[in-house]
């Protein structure tokens, strides 16, 4: 094949059966975040504390992180399309049911139930790419499929904000519930029978988990995103409580901070060769660690949203730099190392929201920052070790 034509196959356009699921990841990432966003209402409608609201943080976190592994064990053999299409009905009929609880006692429950689907339809829906596309494309649709949860943290996430702070946090329930559906009958139509992944065996399982380098920056995932959920599962009520900012003004800084988080991942996936990943990693850490040191400075809102700007640019890069990581360390390992990294990222965010909930319980908002600080600092020395558990594993 001559170079001219190489370069034309590199270019060709990626088929149409990803949309269904780069769709279904814009929604799932909307109804992770639904929460996050519309946090002063619950507190406020069932009347509950923040810290007690945050409950369905970690309640979440918790049902991801187990769950993730457990599921892809239990539904190997199953038909993708009919998976993930039951999986986006799950999804839509839990939301309306979180919409329609009138307490705490029986929110927390559903959304646990409800954060299932997360736990399936993302790496499902990564497994599958590989039989959808011809190898050469399957890292760029990898990509492009997750950029629904990028979309999520532009679009999600802020109008889940409005549409919580000017209808309720049941209008934005129902809101992600209408778009699962619709992802549900999409999936339904565009994906073909017959898609089946293969299982991870056991044997691979187990060289993943007994690999200390693995191990290490999977560790490191869990200390950065529990370092950075405990200020963010309660950015909103800061916002509304410490700043005074109201539906419109927290909306739009949640776009902000998406806005930069999508930068940050675009300008990881351009420079990420020419610094390698583990450096990148720690970029990114640092990045996000000083926003923590510059978060007294943010005294309104203005300030506030600037000091923001490098948290947003580590955030999620942290994670797209540590998969590049993985997979790196160990080829042959990937799914999963990839998989349990995934685990790891929503388990820090389970361990971060409880953290959060218990210092603002004990000494307020002000001190937030610090807890998150020291949970990146944290993150960068385990990585600094497992990259030096690599180079003498080498």
């Amino acid at each position: 094949m001559s170079s001219a034509a190489a370069a034309a196959d590199v270019a060709a356009p990626l088929p149409r059966v990803l949309w269904p699921l780069l769709f279904g990841n814009f929604v799932i990432g909307a109804g992770v975040m639904v929460v996050p966003g519309t946090l002063n209402d619950i507190s406020g409608s069932l009347q509950v504390s923040p810290s007690t609201a945050g409950q369905l943080i970690m309640a979440g976190g918790i049902v991801m992180c187990v769950g993730a592994p457990l599921c892809a064990a239990l539904v190997a053999g199953w038909d993708r399309r009919r998976l993930l299409a039951l999986t986006m009905l799950w999804y839509a009929l839990l939301h309306v049911a979180c919409a329609l609880a009138h307490g705490m006692a029986t929110l927390l429950p559903l959304r646990a139930l409800t954060l299932l689907s997360p736990a399936i339809f993302t790496p499902q829906a990564a497994a599958c790419v590989g039989l959808l596309v011809p190898s050469q494309d399957r890292g760029r649709a990898i990509t492009f499929v997750f950029l629904g949860w990028s979309m999520a943290s532009v679009l999600g996430m802020p109008l889940s904000a409005y549409v919580g702070g000017v209808l309720g946090w049941r209008a934005a329930f129902v809101l992600v519930g209408l778009l699962a559906a619709v992802s549900a009958a999409w999936v339904w139509r565009a994906l073909p029978d017959g898609v089946r992944p293969p299982a991870l065996s056991r044997q691979a399982w187990a060289d993943t988990l007994q690999s200390r380098p693995l191990m290490l920056c999977i560790a490191t995932t869990v200390l950065f995103a529990a370092g950075q959920f405990v200020l963010f599962s309660y950015m909103a009520p800061y916002w509304q409580q410490v700043l005074g900012a109201g539906p419109g003004t927290l909306s739009l800084t949640f776009m902000w901070f998406g806005a930069f988080g999508l930068m940050g991942n675009l300008l990881m996936a351009r420079f990420i060769d020419r610094l390698g990943a583990a450096r990148s990693v720690l970029l990114a850490i640092g990045s996000m660690a000083l926003t923590m040191l510059a978060w007294p400075l943010g005294t309104g809102v203005v300030a506030a949203a600037l000091v923001l700007v490098p948290w947003a640019l580590g955030c999620f890069s942290s994670n797209s730099a540590q998969q590049a990581r993985l997979v790196g360390m160990a080829p042959g390992l990937a799914a999963g190392s990839v998989a349990l990294n995934s685990s790891a990222m929503y388990g820090g965010q389970a361990i971060g929201a409880a953290l959060g909930g218990w210092t603002i319980a004990r000494s307020g908002f002000g001190t937030l920052h610090w807890a998150a600080l020291a949970g990146l600092l944290a993150a960068a020395a385990v990585s600094v070790w497992a990259d030096r558990a690599l180079r003498k594993a080498g």
